[in-house]
């Protein structure tokens, strides 16, 4: 089954429930990893807080993997936006823009700053 994580709050529920999945303690995943299982509940309890490597050794450990996949046309179109100079075949290039020279007006009146102190 396909779990899609959008948020990095999404990842400890995730690890918690492959790891029980797996039939494996917290103290188990520790020692297959090396490290306690106090080090490894810290991992779990704040997984966003770990390095992707760790992370993808530790989805690998419980069975699990990241799948990157992109959601329909509008985001596409969102990419191509941004970048105007790329295209796929059969859509026409974004043409870019110019930019328009706006002036600004010069102050009317300059005012020399006071020492009186001001409440805030």
């Amino acid at each position: 089954m396909d779990y899609p994580i959008r948020t990095l709050q999404q990842l400890r529920p995730l690890l918690v429930g492959l790891r029980k999945h797996a039939g494996l303690s917290q103290a188990e995943v520790g020692a297959l990893l090396g490290m306690t299982q106090q080090s490894y509940a810290k991992i779990e309890a704040n997984p966003a807080a770990t390095n992707v490597e760790r992370l993808f050794t530790i989805l690998r450990l419980l069975g699990g993997e990241i799948v990157v996949a992109q959601n329909g046309e509008s985001d596409e179109a969102a990419i191509l936006d941004a970048m105007p100079d790329r295209a796929p075949a059969g859509r026409e290039p974004v043409p870019a823009t110019k930019s328009k020279k706006v002036s600004v007006a010069a102050p009317s009146k300059v005012v020399p700053p006071t020492k009186k102190m001001e409440p805030w």
